[in-house]
C-alpha cells in the first residue's frame, strides 16, 4: 500500500478517486441485476425443457410397449451439427442455440414398425433439447463467472475503496488545516515580534 501524502494535490487525487469509485458503482450495481436476471431466465428455460424431455420420452414409451420389435433408433438418426450464433448479454459474450441438424440412415418403411417414424421425430426433438441445454448451461456458467467478478469489484469499491478515500481524504484535510493553523499562528508570533522590536528601537 503507498504511503499517503498530506499535500493539496494528494487531496485532489483522492477526491478524484472517490468520485471515480462513486460514478462506477451504480453501473456495476446495475451490471449485477442483470446478470441475476438472466440466471433467472436461463434457469426457467432449462426447466421448461426438462418438463419437454419428460414428456418426450413418455410419449416415446408408449408407442414403443405397443410393438414388441427392437429397434436401434441411434443407428437411423444421428446429429450432424449444432449450430450457435454469438449474443451479448451485460457485456459477456455468450453462445445462443439456433438448430441441431441431422442426418437420417436408410430403413425399410415395410419392414419397420409402425411407431419408428414418431420415434425418430421424438429422438430428433430429445437430442434438439439436449442440445439447447447444453448451450444454457454454457450461458450460464460464463454469466456466473463474471457475475463472481462484478460482485467482487462490488464489495472492493463500496467496502474497501470508497471508505477508504474517505478516510483519507479527512485526514490531509486535518494535517492540512492543521499546518494553515500553525502557519496563522507563527505568522502573529513573527508579526508580535516584530512590532515589539520596532517598539524597543524607537
Amino acid at each position: 500500500m503507498a504511503k499517503l501524502k498530506f499535500s493539496k494535490s494528494a487531496l485532489k487525487s483522492e477526491r478524484d478517486a472517490l468520485s471515480r469509485y462513486r460514478r462506477f458503482l451504480p453501473t456495476l450495481e446495475l451490471k449485477k441485476e442483470q446478470l441475476v436476471a438472466e440466471v433467472r431466465r436461463i434457469e426457467k428455460e432449462q426447466a421448461d425443457i426438462v418438463k419437454r424431455e419428460k414428456e418426450v420420452k413418455s410419449g416415446l414409451g408408449k408407442w414403443t410397449l405397443l410393438f414388441s420389435e427392437p429397434v436401434d433408433l441411434e443407428k437411423l438418426v444421428s446429429i450432424k451439427a449444432v449450430k450457435t450464433k454469438s449474443g451479448n448479454i451485460a457485456g459477456v459474450p455468450i453462445p445462443i442455440y439456433e438448430e441441431t441438424e441431422f442426418e437420417l440412415g436408410d430403413y425399410d418403411l415395410t419392414t419397420t414398425p409402425a411407431w419408428v417414424d414418431y420415434g425418430i421425430a421424438a429422438v430428433k426433438e430429445l437430442s434438439s433439447l439436449q442440445n439447447q441445454r447444453a448451450v444454457l448451461s454454457e450461458q450460464q456458467r460464463l454469466i456466473n463467472a463474471e457475475m463472481r467478478v462484478t460482485v467482487q469489484r462490488i464489495n472492493l469499491f463500496d467496502k474497501v475503496k470508497i471508505p477508504e478515500c474517505r478516510s483519507n481524504i479527512r485526514k490531509i484535510q486535518i494535517f492540512i488545516g492543521d499546518q494553515q493553523a500553525s502557519a496563522v499562528v507563527r505568522g502573529k508570533i513573527a508579526k508580535r515580534k516584530s512590532t515589539e522590536k520596532g517598539g524597543l528601537t524607537a
